[in-house]
């Protein structure tokens, strides 16, 4: 499977939901449904405000305790940003199906395959905030989602964005980091050995690839300063939404 270098959306394809959207980056590929506000079972309602049910299909095979975790940080974190309040005793429904993943690469002769269930979650994160938006669905903010490996070569440790499942195998530590449009830290999973000093620099270059807009001329500044260079998310998810409106709007 080619990896994807420069993240890549299509919305509102699927035609018996609310919203879709399909969302390939760094080598995983992931397919959201939307479908809400809705009514909810009476045993399963909640007066004051809408749930928020969020599953995740894996590319192969059937969930279990992986996915389950996911579904959990899912969840927590996309209720703080749909306005729940405004529906109450409703459900909305998240569905993504995960439908491409990476390559495994051999590591010592034997198949290495990221050890940690974070990997996949930008990619997670990204569909399910482009699905409500598809459905129409008010929140108070979208967000962005990176991920960064901190990584030994040549006896100096440096940051690695969007790392592969080698890299990751061999890292010292690995961090899943999301912001929302207003540049606030909203969701923040971390696997392994690290300083206060290093998930610093972590939180640094996340911030960077998921709430400041770089201009092309400065990537290789950034990379010259040994910072990890990678796509410009927080304008990718705005020129994603223009393309659509504007493709909603052309016949008028």
């Amino acid at each position: 499977m080619t990896v994807t270098l420069e993240p890549e959306a299509l919305l509102s394809h699927l035609h018996k939901t609310d919203g879709s959207a399909t969302y390939s980056y760094a080598g995983f590929t992931v397919i959201g449904a939307v479908n809400g506000p809705i009514e909810a079972q009476k045993r399963d309602e909640l007066p004051e405000e809408a749930i928020v049910d969020v599953v995740v299909r894996p590319a192969a095979g059937v969930g279990g305790t992986r996915e389950r975790h996911l579904e959990s940080i899912l969840q927590s974190t996309l209720r703080q940003i749909v306005l729940v309040n405004n529906f109450p005793r409703a459900l909305i429904h998240i569905t993504l199906q995960i439908t491409g993943t990476p390559e495994n690469e051999y590591i010592n002769g034997r198949l290495g395959q990221a050890n940690v269930n974070l990997s996949v979650l930008p990619a997670l994160l990204q569909t399910a905030v482009l699905s409500l938006i598809s459905a129409s669905l008010p929140m108070t903010a979208t967000l962005t989602s990176t991920s960064l490996a901190s990584v030994t070569e040549d006896g100096r440790q440096h940051l690695v964005t969007n790392p592969t499942a080698r890299q990751i195998e061999q890292s010292r530590s690995f961090h899943v980091l999301a912001f929302t449009s207003q540049n606030e830290l909203i969701l923040a999973e971390s696997e392994g050995c690290f300083s206060i000093a290093e998930w610093d620099d972590v939180y640094s270059a996340a911030h960077r690839q998921c709430c400041t807009s770089v201009p092309t001329d400065d990537t290789d500044t950034l990379m010259d300063e040994g910072l990890p260079a990678g796509a410009d998310l927080k304008r990718f998810v705005r020129s994603t939404v223009e393309q659509k409106t504007d493709s909603d709007l052309y016949w008028k």
